[in-house]
């Protein structure tokens, strides 16, 4: 039998791969370890994000990608997310999640520690 270990990477649809790759790596904080006109693959701590130049840019290929983040409050992160013109969204009741929206319109959630 197979057994995963882990994820390797997941791949999102975008429009313009140097505007994604600017709000992944400029706003998130994620680098980038290869790229080309078509692609580029960025590392979110041990996992990956790749974002793939596709006629499916519009966030409708997951539900949502949740991240992890190594600092911050809620207070902090949201102020950041809307210095860069991000909106930004809660859930009702739980002030430890943020949720927003990618360029490409991929809904993104931040987690931090509680």
């Amino acid at each position: 039998m197979i057994e995963a270990s882990g994820i390797d990477h997941i791949v999102l649809h975008v429009a313009d791969v140097a505007r994604a790759r600017d709000f992944y790596a400029g706003i998130l904080g994620m680098s980038v370890y290869r790229e080309n006109e078509r692609q580029v693959f960025l590392h979110a701590g041990r996992q990956g994000v790749a974002l793939f130049k596709g006629e499916r840019g519009t966030g409708g290929d997951m539900n949502h990608l949740a991240l992890n983040v190594a600092s911050g409050t809620y207070e902090s992160l949201k102020a950041e997310l809307e210095r860069h013109g991000v909106a930004v969204s809660g859930r009702p009741g739980d002030d430890h999640c943020i949720y927003f929206s990618d360029p490409d319109g991929h809904r993104l959630q931040l987690m931090f520690a509680k």
